[in-house]
């Protein structure tokens, strides 16, 4: 199966519904740091930096990879981390362009 990482979001529109508890178990042990929300409509990761230009090279560097997966998390920004935080709106929900975008976040901050 190829890694998270390597594949590209799909539209949002026609993905069909969310994903179920069991699927986003599964592909959480995929995406190490990442979260569900209790309710299953969101996950989130906190990424640690030593300063705020750390930070804005991290943030920047995500908003690149979010325009090209046309998949945009939303970010809170401080002085030494960011939270990102990913669900699709277009389903009010998980799906997995949401996990692809947190593999992909994760390899950013690597």
């Amino acid at each position: 199966m190829q890694e998270l990482s390597e594949r590209r979001c799909l539209p949002c529109e026609g993905l069909g519904a969310v994903l179920s508890a069991q699927r986003i178990n599964e592909l959480l042990e995929t995406v190490p740091g990442w979260a569900a929300s209790d309710d299953g409509s969101w996950i989130s990761r906190r990424f640690d930096f030593r300063d705020y230009s750390s930070v804005m090279t991290f943030v920047n560097a995500v908003a690149r990879m979010a325009q090209q997966e046309n998949h945009h998390p939303d970010m809170d920004v401080r002085y030494d981390h960011c939270v990102l935080r990913y669900s699709t709106h277009a389903v009010h929900g998980l799906t997995e362009n949401d996990f692809i975008c947190a593999a992909k976040a994760n390899a950013l901050f690597e």
